[in-house]
Parts: C-alpha cells; sequence; structure tokens
C-alpha cells in the first residue's frame, strides 16, 4: 500500500525544510541545536500541518539520536515504560533517544510527571507537540526542563512551493495542474500543509485529465471537517455552550457539551471554560459554584477522557440550573475602568503603614484601629472617589 502524499513528501533535512524561517534559519535556535549536535528537550507549538512532527524527526536525524514517537492519544502508561526501557539500552550502548510524544497536551498530569526523571537525567530527549497554549497544558516542571517553540502556520506562498515539490515529484504537468488550481489549493488550505497535500492527493485522484479548480473544490469539499478546533464551528460550539448555560437552558447546554466532545475538543479546554463561567455568570447567587467548577477541572486534569466526561456533564448541568448573578463581573468591569483613570491618585494616609516614628508624626496610620470589622472615619477611597460604590 502506497504512502499518503502527506507522509511521502515529508522532509528528511533542514534544508528541504519549508516555513518556520524564525526557528531554522542560520543562527536561530533549530539551526544551531543541529549544527552543535547538541539536542534539547523542546515543546513544539502550533498549529496542525505546521511541521511540527517533520522539524521533531529532522532533529533526531542530524543530531544522530534514534527517534522513537508515540501519540498521547493512543498510548498509555506502559508503551511510556516500553520506551523508557529501549532508551536505557541506549544509553548503555553510547546511543542517545529522542523521544517524540505527538498531543502531548493529551497526557494527564500524572502521565507527564513520569517523563521528569528521565528527562532530567539525560536518558530521553523529549520533542513534545501540542497545538494547545503549552502553559495551560504541559506541567511546569516539564516547562522548565524544555525549550517552548512556537510554529507558525504556513503562509500561501509556502503552501504553493510545497504543492510545486509534490507535483514535481507526481510528474504533474502545467497543463494537467494549471497554477488556478495550485493557488486555489493553497487558498483554502489555512496554513495546513498536510491537508494541501491531501486535497491535492484526492483532486488527482477524481480528476480524468486536468486538476481544475472545480475539481479542487470537489475535493476540499469532501475533506472538510465537521468540527475543527481552529475554525469557526468550534467558536460557534463554545458560543452556543456558554450562552446555554447562561440562559438556564440545561437540555441545550448538554447538547452543545456532546457535540463539542465528539467533534474531538480537548476536555480540558471545556473545564476552564466553565471555570470562568462560575464566577462571571454565576457569581455571588451561588458562590459554591466556583468551587465544582475547579474540582471538575482538577478531574478532568486526573482522569481523561473517556470517563471524565461524566464530570462535565454533572458540572455542566449545575452551572445552567444555577441562579444567575453578574453583579461580581459588573463591579470587577467598573473597578477596573476607574483603577485606570484614577491610576495617579495616592492612597490616603490612614490607609498606610506606619513602621516609623516620623511616618506617625507624618499621619500615616493616623485613627486606623486593629480589629475585625473596623470601619475608618475618613473611609478607605482616596478622596476624590470617596463616594464611588460599584454594588
Amino acid at each position: 500500500m502506497s504512502k499518503p502524499l502527506a507522509e511521502s513528501m515529508r522532509p528528511e533535512s533542514l534544508k528541504d525544510l519549508v516555513g518556520q524561517g524564525h526557528l531554522v534559519e542560520t543562527g536561530k535556535i533549530v539551526h544551531e541545536i543541529i549544527a552543535n549536535k547538541q539536542p534539547t528537550s523542546l515543546i513544539l507549538w502550533g498549529p496542525p500541518g505546521s511541521g511540527k512532527t517533520t522539524l521533531a524527526r529532522i532533529i533526531a536525524r542530524e543530531t544522530d539520536t534514534e527517534f522513537v514517537e508515540l501519540s498521547a492519544v493512543t498510548s498509555g502508561k506502559a508503551d511510556v515504560t516500553k520506551v523508557i526501557e529501549h532508551a536505557k539500552q541506549n544509553e548503555r550502548l553510547g546511543m542517545r533517544t529522542t523521544l517524540f510524544v505527538d498531543e502531548i497536551h493529551r497526557f494527564n498530569k500524572a502521565q507527564q510527571d513520569a517523563f521528569l526523571p528521565h528527562v532530567e537525567d539525560g536518558t530521553i530527549i523529549l520533542i513534545g507537540a501540542t497545538t494547545e497554549n503549552p502553559s495551560f497544558e504541559v506541567i511546569n516542571p516539564l516547562l522548565s526542563r524544555s525549550r517552548v517553540l512556537v510554529l507558525q502556520p504556513l503562509a500561501k506562498n509556502e503552501i504553493i512551493t510545497i504543492l510545486k515539490r509534490a507535483a514535481k515529484s507526481l510528474g504533474l504537468s502545467a497543463k494537467i495542474l494549471p497554477k488556478a488550481s495550485i493557488d486555489l489549493i493553497a487558498e483554502i488550505s489555512g496554513g495546513d500543509a498536510r491537508i494541501a497535500l491531501g486535497n491535492l492527493e484526492l483532486a488527482r485522484q477524481l480528476a480524468k485529465t486536468t486538476i481544475t479548480p472545480d475539481i479542487v473544490k470537489t475535493a476540499a469539499q469532501n475533506k472538510l471537517p465537521g468540527y475543527d478546533k481552529n475554525g469557526e464551528m468550534h467558536y460557534d460550539l463554545i458560543s452556543a455552550f456558554i450562552k446555554s448555560m447562561r440562559g438556564s437552558d440545561a437540555t441545550a447546554s448538554l447538547y452543545y457539551l456532546a457535540r463539542i466532545l465528539q467533534g474531538g475538543e480537548d476536555p480540558k479546554f471545556v473545564a476552564r471554560r466553565m471555570v470562568i463561567f462560575a464566577s462571571e455568570d454565576i457569581g455571588l447567587a451561588a458562590p459554591a459554584a466556583l468551587n465544582l467548577a475547579v474540582s471538575t477541572f482538577l478531574a478532568v486534569e486526573r482522569i481523561g477522557m473517556p470517563e471524565c466526561q461524566y464530570n462535565l456533564f454533572h458540572c455542566a448541568t449545575v452551572m445552567a440550573k444555577a441562579p444567575k448573578s453578574r453583579e461580581t463581573t459588573d463591579a470587577m468591569n467598573k473597578a477596573q475602568a476607574l483603577a485606570r483613570s484614577t491610576s495617579d491618585l495616592p492612597v490616603p494616609l490612614h490607609l498606610r503603614n506606619a513602621p516609623t516614628k516620623l511616618m506617625k508624626d507624618l499621619g500615616y496610620a493616623k485613627g486606623t484601629e486593629w480589629k475585625t470589622g473596623f470601619k475608618h472615619p475618613d473611609g478607605f477611597l482616596p478622596e476624590e472617589i470617596i463616594n464611588t460604590n460599584f454594588f
């Protein structure tokens, strides 16, 4: 069985890589890692099809380390243990091992913790790939032992370069694959080289002779997913989920939650949205909602899919049915606006600490009594805004 076009066209050296010049050009970090043969643990953060896997393979190959690949979606603790044991054998033979973990954000905290001692002692060089912000998705100890490299979506001209290479490899002349069709494939790829090559491959199969723009549109339509985590459908469904909870419609909330999860969304993203919602939309009406939302996030982080769906649906039901109050949210917005417009107002003397006799003589902490509930006769705000009340 022949390889998919996207796989067969994957570059094998840095000089053949298209895009990510801010990382791979002379003097940039990846170029220097390879030039000095000094592989280091990395977190590659970027959108799908931007070259994360390709870059990891090139780094491993050009620094003379064995490349081992795992997907956090399909791998478990046993797979990780097997790789670590293999890396230890390599170490005894004087070889180094690069472990590439695709979608590393899918591993929970405990699974990510398992890498730490082996990264620390040099048994493995860990390269993790993620489409999600590693600040939220990768544990701090792992981040502190790695460099985070941000990959950008490929520009249209870079996608065109990749498509022209593929056309040459496939023996497609300009007559069979006109410029207009190449431009269209590049335009609708969204900066994703894998999608671009997939659309070219399917268009070639559909075309009898010339790959026309109409055939490209047909091929692209057949490949469009129902839910793209970086696309409009993602934002539409999340918006509908939040608005349904805000409108206290539990049925609609759970319906949109089901669609979001079935679309492959990271459950931690949903849990974070409910933590925000608990304070933003429920607030003082049911303060315990925040505790539930935070507990849900922790449960999701520790349990993972599919079992953590029980926690998510439980929390979403409570959020939808809970009484709502935006009093805190409105007060926060007013406080922030007032703070911006009066940022030069000094703190009243009676509210300042008075650690020296001179400061006491100047009126610092004057009239203040150190007891619970004490209300100073001069109030707690600068004189210019003394009558302000956010509530």
